[in-house]
């Protein structure tokens, strides 16, 4: 899961990164409005935690843009800000849930976990593919009763396949979701990690979950 951190705190905003990234999420951050729409112009994420006072244009600024434009991605506003008036102002602006500083780090978590469920229409942490059972928050994944042991990025783009599943996803579009913008590495990364998951999920199987869709990537089903 990918994950943008609009705080403008330079050691706030690496504590909830490294945070963010100690629990396996894909994170890019940065501290004001203006790059934060940058950001959210070249990339998708499943989630955004998001300061209402930033420089320049600030977080509810960008809450409008983004709902303006129909981008519905969950927004998590954090702030110094707790009057109800205020409160009441974030949610209006478009935000799905709001938490004020300081804040405990398992709240934080906890409230982000449910912010993508929801994003992803899914009332719990399971997803299901046919005899496939992965708890995202566990982070444990079954077959046929059996568990399955993944890497922290085989986990990642399984999930990610999971949470699309019936579509085609690009193997660009794979990882650009999974890795952040400090990301270099080989260009056969999808392929490779998309091997060995087959090795893991679906040899033994008759029925294949991941599938190769020719000239596109790769698809759940």
């Amino acid at each position: 899961m990918r994950i943008l951190v609009v705080e403008d705190q330079p050691d706030l905003n690496e504590i909830i990164v490294r945070k963010l990234k100690s629990e396996h999420y894909s994170v890019d951050s940065c501290l004001t409005g203006d790059e934060a729409l940058s950001y959210l112009a070249c990339a998708e994420y499943d989630a955004i935690l998001l300061d209402i006072m930033l420089p320049g244009i600030t977080g509810l600024g960008i809450l409008r843009k983004l709902r303006k434009s129909g981008d519905t991605t969950p927004v998590l506003l954090l702030t110094a800000l707790s009057s109800v008036e205020e409160r009441v102002a974030g949610l209006d602006a478009g935000a799905d849930d709001y938490l004020v500083k300081p804040f405990d780090f398992d709240e934080l978590l906890a409230r982000l976990r449910a912010l993508i469920r929801r994003g992803g229409e899914r009332a719990s942490s399971e997803i299901h593919c046919a005899d496939l059972i992965m708890n995202t928050a566990s982070r444990e994944v079954t077959r046929d009763g059996k568990a399955i042991s993944l890497t922290a990025r085989e986990f990642d783009i399984l999930e990610y396949l999971l949470t699309h599943q019936g579509k085609a996803l690009s193997r660009d579009k794979i990882c650009n979701h999974i890795w952040n913008y400090d990301y270099e590495g080989a260009s056969n990364v999808i392929d490779v990690h998309v091997y060995q998951l087959r090795k893991k999920i679906d040899q033994g199987f008759d029925h294949k979950i991941i599938n190769t869709v020719k000239g596109v990537g790769y698809m759940c089903r």
